[in-house]
């Protein structure tokens, strides 16, 4: 079963999934650039932690640069 909480969630990640959808159609330099800022927002808000976990195109396209760490 799903709490209220997680049914919440759902529906946020459904709109957000149907946004992605719609721009899909539209100029791909435009939807790279509106995912870079969305990425780039959300390592905003988790204080840098997100771009330890993107791949390196990823992240640079997003302009996070480098990873702080690299692993071995």
């Amino acid at each position: 079963m799903t709490g209220p909480d997680e049914a919440a969630t759902d529906d946020d990640a459904a709109e957000l999934i149907a946004q992605l959808r719609d721009l899909a159609g539209a100029d791909p330099a435009d939807v790279r650039q509106v995912v870079a800022e969305v990425l780039a927002a959300l390592d905003r808000a988790a204080g840098g932690a997100l771009r330890e976990h993107l791949p390196d195109a990823i992240r640079l396209d997003a302009g996070l640069g480098p990873a702080a760490s690299t692993r071995s």
